[in-house]
């Protein structure tokens, strides 16, 4: 039995029937880093930020050595966060590359586009239903 916090998020109401989407991702098949596959260097960034970028090694570049997938990283002027992100991005990487149409951000995109799909249709119901009410209403001069 679903309590009423896990249906409000598993089911939407709509006009009476129910309609379920799928809210969770599977994230059990995500690759986990391991720190003898990584190769990490700092580099000089380039851009704006003046002395602060130009004369610090704050751009992370990150190197998976069993597929040699390349990571650069020079989102912030933090070296500690550029290491963070360019870690996420490498996951992110693998995942897409291991997992294909089952990656995290590719079920993400799913259920983005069902979400879209559904309020497109939502919206033109409601012109429908809105054209026919003031055709109703007002006849066909309108």
């Amino acid at each position: 039995m679903f309590t009423l916090h896990r249906m409000t998020s598993h089911f939407r109401a709509f006009r009476g029937t129910f309609h379920r989407y799928k809210t969770t991702i599977d994230t059990s098949k995500v690759p986990a880093l391991r720190e003898e596959d990584l190769e990490e260097t700092f580099v000089r960034g380039s851009g704006p930020g003046g002395q602060s970028v130009a004369k610090t090694n704050n751009k992370a570049v990150l190197t998976h050595k069993p597929t040699g997938i390349v990571i650069q990283c020079h989102a912030s002027r933090s070296l500690f966060k550029n290491r963070e992100e360019a870690r996420r991005l490498l996951v992110l990487k693998l995942d897409e590359l291991e997992n294909g149409d089952q990656s995290v951000e590719s079920q993400q995109k799913k259920i983005d586009l069902k979400k879209h799909t559904e309020a497109v249709r939502r919206k033109f119901k409601r012109q429908e239903m809105k054209k026919v009410w003031k055709e109703r209403e007002f006849g066909s001069e309108h």
